[in-house]
């Protein structure tokens, strides 16, 4: 897809060339910056009430008089907020994927003018509409033969709009690889399909990649990720992917990502139904993956590290089992009373290996917990960390980035559930405030490091007729890592 900024000539927009024209409007009424030909028709149509002025309610007219496209789409911004045009944009491509638009011109109306952000946001809005996915089903034909969107703006916008556009297109481009990695059936998304991803951005982007094997963690005493990975015949991947575009002195941003490219709950089954969603439990390594794409596309001055602990969960006569008892990279001993909380073990290990990079910030993300989607369901993540000034900075940037965040709490009275007589900690406790007690979990492994903890269980994939992977958290932290390059 190739998104350009495009001025307007003196015929307006209804001069404008293009298979389609999108104008988005803001307001209460038709405004008097668009022209007769489509203020006719827009007016038109409210008064016989067939277009309201109310965020994502849409009008589509054919071949309008006096207007060089042939296709008009009109979409209602509400407000005119960046999350009101990005709702109005996804509404407004409905009628445009499936017919002949190969090339889009967007618009604003109302009163309203381009910003950086509103760019950012229509190309992630396009990426997210025309998105499809083809790995494993070939036969799937593009809904979309859309090719090229300009956004129409004046002449002195075009530096301001094009940057937002190139960032956007960057933070689109890693949310896509996010979804293509975790879309995938387990038996081809491997852990070391994973660090082949890695390795591809890195020869693309100029990253510097290690990959530790089996060998390699148990030299190291790695002993709760190699726990987990000790059922399965897939090999593990401890991947460690290195974007240095920062001062040689500045400390790293650190992001951790959860690997499981399958997950059964090893001996503690899970239920059948569904279970084929588990291929999506390597939501967070995704994102990791997608958002070092976009850092280093944009060649942001900042150092960033992903870490990917990688495995399958499975169930076996050599896979762990309920009441054993593992120690960790810290020296921590852990009793595994539930081998379906498994995503924990693996972080808690990538959490200490992260302590040799001295890191400004971790930052961990894990499709952890069931108990987070109870509590917030599927709009926004859960986010858990007990520095305000990191929370505050990932909460400003899941704002920014449409991709928001909720904070949930730490208190200290939590950490009481993870306490059992036969070692250092229990890697659950009882079904109540589960999440919260899984990141308590993972704080006991935070003691050198300024942490926070995502848990994107409700956000990383949508079920039912839309199933599939949503590439979240990748905007958000694009957007955090962004805000602290120098």
């Amino acid at each position: 897809m190739d998104f350009k900024t495009q001025v307007a000539g003196s015929a307006g927009l209804a001069g404008v060339a293009a298979d389609a024209l999108l104008v988005l409007v803001g307001g209460q009424a038709v405004h008097e910056d668009l022209e007769a030909p489509l203020a006719d028709v827009l007016g038109a149509a409210t008064k016989d009430g067939d277009f309201a002025f109310k965020a994502g309610h849409t009008l589509y007219a054919h071949r309008v008089a006096g207007v060089k496209a042939a296709r008009v789409v009109f979409a209602a911004t509400g407000d005119g907020s960046v999350k009101h045009l990005r709702k109005a944009v996804l509404a407004a491509l409905a009628p445009l994927r499936s017919g002949g638009t190969k090339a889009l011109a967007v618009a604003l109306s109302g009163g309203h003018a381009w910003t950086a952000a509103m760019a950012e946001a229509l190309v992630g809005a396009v990426a997210e509409a025309t998105y499809l996915y083809r790995e494993t089903k070939p036969s799937a034909t593009p809904a979309s033969k859309l090719a090229t969107v300009s956004l129409v703006c004046a002449k002195g916008d075009v530096a301001v709009l094009s940057g937002g556009l190139r960032r956007g297109e960057a933070i689109a481009d890693g949310t896509t690889l996010a979804r293509e990695c975790a879309n995938r059936p387990g038996n081809h998304c491997t852990p070391s399909f994973l660090a082949e991803q890695a390795r591809k951005i890195a020869k693309e982007h100029g990253l510097k990649v290690e990959v530790l094997d089996r060998k390699d963690c148990e030299k190291l005493g790695m002993g709760s990720f190699l726990a987990v990975a000790q059922g399965s015949d897939e090999p593990l991947k401890f991947i460690v992917a290195r974007w240095n575009g920062g001062a040689k002195a500045d400390a790293p941003v650190v992001l951790v990502g959860k690997g499981i490219t399958f997950d059964t709950g090893g001996i503690s089954i899970k239920p059948a139904s569904e279970m084929d969603e588990m291929k999506f439990d390597m939501g967070g390594a995704a994102s990791v993956l997608g958002t070092l794409k976009a850092v280093a596309s944009l060649k942001a001055k900042v150092n960033l590290i992903g870490i990917i602990p990688a495995c399958e969960n499975m169930p076996s006569g050599r896979a762990i089992k309920p009441g054993d008892v593992v120690k960790s990279l810290s020296g921590q001993t852990i009793e595994i009373l539930n081998t379906d909380a498994e995503g924990r073990l693996i972080l808690c290990d990538a959490l200490t290996y992260a302590e040799r990079f001295k890191p400004a910030v971790v930052v961990d993300i894990a499709t952890l917990t069931g108990a987070c989607v109870i509590a917030l369901g599927h709009h926004r993540s859960g986010l858990f960390s007990a520095d305000d000034a990191l929370a505050h900075e990932l909460l400003a940037a899941g704002e920014q980035a449409l991709d928001p965040a909720w904070r949930m709490p730490l208190d200290e009275e939590y950490d009481e559930a993870l306490k059992t007589h036969y070692a250092d900690m229990a890697n659950v406790g009882p079904r109540a405030g589960g999440s919260i007690t899984a990141a308590k979990f993972l704080q006991r492994f935070t003691a050198k490091l300024r942490w926070a903890h995502l848990d994107i269980a409700g956000t990383a994939w949508k079920s039912g007729h839309a199933k599939g992977a949503t590439g979240r958290p990748v905007p958000l932290l694009t957007h955090f890592v962004l805000a602290r390059a120098s």
